[in-house]
């Protein structure tokens, strides 16, 4: 056992595993991997960073003290937090300039569904910041609130700053309904001299690093391939986001087909298209369970990295029908990943790796490689 950095450890919901060392975690996430997808744990490639300060994304949950996290074990009780260890250093300055600004405000209370301020959502990025204010949407001091929102814009370091609402019914820190007070609704990054564009309210990667780590890892196995001399092989990248995995991969296909659910991705992944000279490349905006009905054929090559609750049945079994030689799976649930491999039996293990983007939590994010079985 080791002592926790984190004043807050063991009272804020948040990090589990600051007690022991930082090997030991990687030692028994890797255990995790091999007990759920069946392998020699030796076998397993293990990337991993620096254990603190790697977010670049953190909702804070404004309460009568401040700002904070949720108290371990009770979600309806708020921590007060003044820094968090293993945020960035950019987001711990913008929360302590919102915390010095926002004293003494109308706070959401999640028992009486009354007050007006909820979330502060920041996020970070290679060079850009974004604040993503939540209010309650039936609070009848919103005018007020965002009057205050607009003053801090004036002096605060973040690039872009938005006004999010959200019913009073519901815990979420993202909505449709948002207006940009200062800068833009997006926010760039970098991985492997690719940019992307997303959204201040969208999903990525929450720690650039190790995403970064990732990418490239997946880049050198594809590249081992040799398809870059061929190009007759189509990419289908599914659960594709805003299409980092197809567009930092592209020039090893003949076309690669982007495939996304979410509209606002879509357009972010048309963008980063062009940004990044992709001309391969396309988008069709479809929930991947619904594959079957781009009848799809001839030769592919796949990159899949669903959500935590995995690949749809129906996407298994439409991969299972037009057999692509090469499966490419990232997962954040390898206990899922476990099951979902047992549905794709045509293929069996390339390689496996394991990527640490969240160090001091149990979660994992692994990788694995599959090949089709010869009939």
């Amino acid at each position: 056992m080791v002592d926790a950095l984190c004043p807050y450890f063991g009272k804020c919901g948040g990090c589990s595993s600051q007690h022991i060392p930082y090997e030991q975690q990687l030692e028994h996430k890797k255990n995790v991997v091999a007990r759920n997808i069946g392998v020699d744990i030796n076998t397993i490639k293990v990337f991993s960073d620096k254990p603190y300060n790697y977010r670049n994304r953190m909702d804070f949950i404004f309460h009568p003290g401040g700002l904070g996290l949720r108290e371990k074990g009770n979600w309806k009780k708020i921590i007060d937090i003044e820094k968090c260890v293993i945020s960035n250093d950019k987001i711990n300055e913008l929360l302590s300039e919102i915390r010095q600004f926002f004293i003494d405000i109308d706070y959401f209370d999640i028992r009486k569904k009354t007050g007006t301020y909820r979330y502060a959502v920041i996020r970070t990025s290679f060079d850009h910041s974004s604040i993503s204010f939540v209010l309650n949407a039936d609070s009848v001091n919103i005018g007020s609130a965002v009057e205050k929102i607009k003053e801090y814009s004036k002096i605060s370091s973040a690039e872009n700053i938005i006004v999010t609402y959200v019913p009073k019914n519901t815990d979420v820190s993202v909505s449709g309904d948002f207006f940009v007070v200062k800068g833009k609704d997006k926010i760039l990054e970098v991985l492997l001299n690719n940019y992307f564009e997303y959204s201040v309210q969208g999903f990525f990667q929450n720690n650039t690093k190790m995403a970064s780590i990732m990418h490239e890892y997946v880049h050198e196995l594809i590249k081992d391939y040799g398809l870059e001399y061929t190009k007759k092989i189509n990419l289908l990248d599914l659960y594709a986001g805003v299409g980092t995995f197809g567009i930092i991969n592209s020039k090893f296909f003949k076309e690669v087909i982007i495939i996304e659910s979410d509209k606002n991705c879509i357009n972010s992944a048309e963008i980063n298209m062009k940004r990044n000279n992709v001309n391969n490349a396309k988008t069709i905006l479809l929930d991947v369970s619904n594959l079957k009905k781009l009848n799809l054929s001839g030769d592919f090559f796949v990159i899949t990295d669903p959500p935590r609750s995995g690949m749809h049945p129906k996407t298994i079994e439409e991969l299972n029908r037009i057999k692509p030689k090469n499966i490419i799976y990232i997962s954040c649930n390898v206990e899922q990943l476990g099951k979902d491999l047992k549905k794709l039996n045509k293929y069996q293990l390339k390689s496996v790796a394991m990527f640490d983007l969240f160090p001091q939590t149990p979660h994992i994010e692994a990788i694995v490689e599959l090949e089709r079985i010869k009939e």
